[in-house]
């Protein structure tokens, strides 16, 4: 089945975002490894489980449309201490967000609606779970502090 070049060209875009915070998520889950934030270690190592699957989705939606995936990642943000690292990741997935519902217009315009629904499922993913919860985190930051939020990491 051939698909519509800009739906393609497209989704190659989403699939090096899904990279990006796939490998994002694995450097900041190992970082937190190491520092002993065992609960960020597994929150974020299931975010990277998460984003691999989002991008094996597009991996496969990119073939069976006859075109050729690209597996060169965007650009990555390491933070540098429990803080910058949350918000990294949700700048990341703000930015999925705004390129998903782009994504989302642009195969309404081509009529391709079985790539529109996966990226349909994969925005709800995004808001619902990961950047609702890194909102969370941050917010539990503000309310009871920095070392009060990483003893509770460990």
């Amino acid at each position: 089945m051939q698909g519509d070049k800009a739906v393609l060209d497209y989704m190659n875009e989403l699939l090096a975002g899904e990279l990006a915070a796939r490998d994002q998520y694995f450097i900041h889950s190992r970082m937190y490894a190491e520092w002993g934030y065992t609960k960020l270690f597994d929150r974020i190592g299931h975010e990277m489980e998460d984003e691999t699957g989002h991008a094996s989705a597009f991996i496969r939606r990119i073939l069976m449309l006859g075109g050729t995936p690209h597996m060169v990642p965007a650009k990555v943000n390491v933070g540098t201490d429990v803080p910058s690292m949350l918000k990294a990741d949700l700048n990341t997935e703000l930015e999925v967000r705004a390129a998903l519902k782009k994504g989302i217009k642009l195969c309404e315009e081509k009529q391709d609606y079985v790539s529109r629904d996966l990226m349909v499922e994969q925005l709800q993913d995004t808001e619902e779970d990961h950047a609702h919860w890194l909102e969370k985190q941050l917010r539990l930051i503000d309310l009871i502090g920095l070392q009060n939020y990483l003893q509770s990491q460990m």
